[in-house]
Formats: structure tokens, C-alpha cells, sequence
């Protein structure tokens, strides 16, 4: 026999990070994740532009204006929608991911920002209001299909020594985001009114970017092997993401979760609620703030742009520490620290009428809830959510959780003026309780999933949930890695032994 069979049926994988596997985490998070980001702030600098282009174009069809709360109200309509376009383009990933496959959604969904950024660009030249908002409601479903989308390729693209790691290159970007788009708004940028449309549409460029370069890159080896069986396809995605890697074992995880799956379809979201095998699993406002600490109001945008690299910092020391510390430190840690700021920030607002320096202390609380965000809730419950659930229950999974993120954005934004208005400064300890509740549950409930993999992870709760991980026997003649150059060809078990 030319080929020689490896023996030990799980050799070991280095599990090194790639230049392949960099360059594709890098490139899905620069072409999607970071417009999230982009996108939440992009209407803070031009708010006052904006409203003031409404005026005239309403005036210039009627002959007369809008009252001030008409225009608030036109504007919370722009910013709010971005977040109902979210929500439907998260109720989508179950259906995209499942027929385009990962990659493939992402590669696709990329016309909705070349068409919202059009929209966006052009609504100044047309006297068109309703094609800012419009655009807006376009960028959102693509910010709700990428939210959920990249990390569940991420997380499967990723070995498991690295799955926390890449999987949290998303949040980073987001924060990244956020930061380009505060400094994009400063005055001496595109922060004057001529140049709003510009910056509106922008967004077109890194999605541009994505779509020359991401085609290229194979898809999912997980999503290639259980839901398109694959086997060809599956080895040339995991050669070309684990380069001169032996990736027999690997495979061999992959085939596991197969045989238990093979009973199985992919699940719809009423299927994921009803399943007893998973039923564990399942900014805004700092101007205000800032302006009561006393800081000038000339220097908000500043302070906002400090922020902004703090949010950038924050979710880089969780990236470089999540395989060292684990899932389980960063997301208690992060929601505990803020709870903690939340109920700071009740008490430096009760006592900054007696004491002066407690103006800053709010400020300070708010950095602390935005950093202990950053550092680990921000992108490990997105990883976790492609670490806890198969390959089957995943895509409704992060419809689940993303509906949820979107609906809870567009709840506080949309609740927390009211809330504020009638209980003060004690909103802040709903939000601070909520937090050391999650702190709780993940501390009672979620198992640590470092450098586990899928079928380990899966077997845990199987366990916690009281039911048999049970696993179909499946084909006899499964298929086998055999040694070629260090890299591994395919044959089944009958045809390498026939030989």
C-alpha cells in the first residue's frame, strides 16, 4: 500500500494560527463586524445636520417647517430603525446560513450595504429624508445577519486551543468601529455639515474590501462535512485554514458529531425552545452624563473618542487573555465589575450635589461599564453561543440570541429616557441588578469551554440535562485519514485496508 494509515486514530494538532486562518478572522470582522459598530455611532456627530436637512427638505415641499419635537421624533425614527433592521436580519441567519453556507452569507449579504450606502449618499443630492432611513433599516439587516454570522464561522473555522481567541476578533472590531466612527465625526473630519453623506456611506469601502478578497477563502470545514457531506471540500478548507497541521483528528471530532447528528435535522427555533437537551444553553446616554460631570460641552466629542479607545483596549486584553483565563473569569468578571459601576454611578449622581468630585466618578463608573463590557460579555456570549450548541441547533441558536440583543438595544434605548425621568438616578441599579444576575447564572449554570471541543462541550450538558448523549452507529465504513506528505488524503476504512 503506497499510502501508509496513521495508526493513532487522534493525532495531535498544533492547532497553530495560521496566516490563512489570521487573514480570514481579520477580513470577516474588518467587512462586517466593524460596520455594526461603524453604524452605531455614525448618526451621533451629524444629529443636529441631519435634523436640519429634514427641516429644509420638508419645508421645500410644503412651504412650511416641522416643530423641534417633530424633527426629534424624525431622528429617533432614523436611529431607531437601524436597530428593526437588525432584529429581521437576525430572524434571517437560521435560513441564509443553512442554504448559503457561512462564508457564503457573508460574501452575499454585502449588497445591502452597497445598496444602504447608496441610499444613505445620495439622499443630500435628491432631498430624499426617506432614503437616509431607509438605508438605515438596509444597513441594519446586515448588521443583524453579520452579528451572528461571524462568529459562528469563526467558531467553526477556528481550532479549539484558538476558538477564543478568534472568536472574540469580532467585539474588537466593533469597538474598532465604533472608535473610526468617532473620529470620522470630529469637527476637523467629515464632522462638518457639507460632508455627512460621506459619512454616512462610507461603510461601503471595508465591505468592498470583503467582497475582492473573502471569495477566495474556503467554507466552513464543519459546514461542508454535516450539512453539505463534503468530504473532499472538507479536507482542502482544513488544509488551507491549518496548513502543514495533521489534521486526522480533527476530522475524526468532526465525523463524531456527525454520526450523533445523523438522525438529526437542522432545527427551527420552536424545535430549539422545546429541546430538553438544550434548555441551559439558551452607549447609550453618555453624552448627558459627561455634560453633568461639568466637562465642556466643545469637548464631549473628545471625551467620546476616549471612550472609543478604551472600548478598543478592553476588547483587546480579552482577546489576547481569553485562552489563558477562560470563558467562564471574563464573562463573571466583566458583568459583575458592571453591576458594580451601575450602582456607582446611582450613588455619585445622589451625592454630587454635596460633593463635588463626584461628578467624576460617574464618569469614571461609566468607562468601567463600558470596559468591563468590552473585556468579556461583549464577544464571549456570541463565541459561546457557536461553543455551547451542535452543529444542528446552532443557526437557531444565534437567531435566538440575536433577536434577543437586538430587541434588548432598541428596548433601553427606546425605555431608558422614560425610566429615567421617573425614578432618576436609581435606573441605573435595574441595570445593575440585572447584571448580577447574569454574574450568577453563568457562574451556577455555564461550564468553562476552553480548549474543549464541540463534542466535549456537548457531552458536558448532556449530562447537566439529565439526558443520554447517545450517538447513532452510523456507517461501518466511515471514513479514515491516511498519511500523504504530511498533509492526509481520504479513502474509507474498506478501500484503505482492502489495499
Amino acid at each position: 500500500m503506497a499510502d501508509e494509515l496513521l495508526l493513532q486514530p487522534y493525532g495531535k494538532c498544533s492547532g497553530r494560527l495560521t496566516s490563512s486562518l489570521l487573514a480570514v478572522a481579520l477580513l470577516s470582522s474588518f467587512g462586517s463586524s466593524m460596520l455594526f459598530g461603524y453604524n452605531l455611532a455614525v448618526v451621533n456627530s451629524p444629529a443636529n445636520y441631519i435634523k436640519d436637512f429634514y427641516n429644509r427638505t420638508i419645508v421645500s415641499r410644503g412651504g412650511t417647517g416641522v416643530s423641534e419635537e417633530t424633527l426629534t421624533l424624525m431622528y429617533s425614527i432614523t436611529v431607531s430603525v437601524f436597530a428593526i433592521g437588525g432584529l429581521l436580519g437576525s430572524l434571517l441567519v437560521g435560513m441564509l446560513v443553512s442554504k448559503y453556507g457561512r462564508k457564503g452569507t457573508l460574501v452575499n449579504s454585502t449588497v445591502l450595504v452597497f445598496l444602504g450606502g447608496t441610499l444613505m449618499g445620495c439622499s443630500k443630492i435628491c432631498s430624499s429624508p426617506e432614503m437616509i432611513i431607509v438605508g438605515r433599516f438596509i444597513t441594519g439587516i446586515h448588521s443583524g445577519i453579520s452579528l451572528s454570522v461571524v462568529p459562528m464561522f469563526l467558531g467553526e473555522i477556528a481550532p479549539k486551543n484558538l476558538r477564543g481567541f478568534i472568536g472574540l476578533m469580532p467585539s474588537i472590531f466593533i469597538c474598532v468601529g465604533v472608535f473610526i466612527s468617532q473620529i470620522l465625526g470630529l469637527h476637523e473630519m467629515l464632522g462638518k455639515e457639507e460632508d455627512w453623506p460621506l459619512f454616512m456611506s462610507l461603510v461601503v469601502v471595508p465591505t468592498f474590501i470583503q467582497l475582492t478578497l473573502l471569495p477566495w477563502f474556503p467554507e466552513s470545514p464543519r459546514y461542508l462535512l454535516m450539512e453539505k457531506r463534503d468530504i473532499h471540500a472538507t479536507i482542502a478548507a482544513l488544509k488551507w485554514y491549518r496548513g502543514r497541521c495533521n489534521i486526522q483528528s480533527e476530522i475524526e471530532e468532526m465525523q463524531e458529531e456527525q454520526r450523533s447528528l445523523s438522525l438529526v435535522d437542522t432545527v427551527s427555533v420552536k424545535q430549539l425552545l422545546q429541546d430538553v437537551t438544550v434548555r441551559w444553553q439558551i452607549w447609550f446616554y453618555t453624552n448627558a452624563i459627561f455634560e453633568n460631570a461639568g466637562i465642556p460641552i466643545p469637548q464631549i466629542q473628545y471625551t467620546t473618542v476616549a471612550t472609543g479607545a478604551i472600548e478598543v483596549i478592553a476588547g483587546l486584553i480579552g482577546c489576547f487573555t481569553i485562552e489563558r483565563v477562560g470563558r467562564r473569569p471574563l464573562m463573571i468578571g466583566g458583568f459583575g465589575f458592571m453591576g458594580v459601576c451601575c450602582a456607582g454611578i446611582t450613588l455619585s449622581l445622589i451625592l454630587q450635589v454635596h460633593v463635588s468630585f463626584m461628578r467624576y466618578v460617574s464618569v469614571v463608573c461609566v468607562v468601567g461599564i463600558i470596559a468591563g463590557f468590552c473585556i468579556g460579555p461583549a464577544g464571549v456570549t456570541f463565541l459561546m453561543t457557536a461553543e455551547l450548541f451542535r452543529q444542528s441547533h446552532r443557526p437557531a441558536a444565534y437567531m435566538v440570541g440575536g433577536s434577543l440583543n437586538w430587541v434588548s438595544n432598541f428596548t433601553v434605548g427606546f425605555v431608558f429616557p422614560f425610566l429615567q425621568m421617573t425614578v432618576g438616578a436609581f435606573c441605573y441599579l435595574l441595570f445593575s441588578g440585572i447584571c448580577a444576575l447574569v454574574a450568577v447564572y453563568v457562574f451556577l449554570i455555564i461550564p468553562e469551554t476552553r480548549n474543549k471541543t464541540f463534542v466535549e462541550i456537548s457531552q458536558m450538558f448532556a449530562a447537566r440535562n439529565g439526558v443520554l448523549d447517545s450517538q447513532p452507529v452510523g456507517d461501518t465504513g466511515q471514513l479514515k485519514m491516511v498519511a500523504l506528505n504530511g498533509y492526509g488524503t481520504v479513502g474509507s476504512r474498506s478501500s484503505v485496508l482492502g489495499d
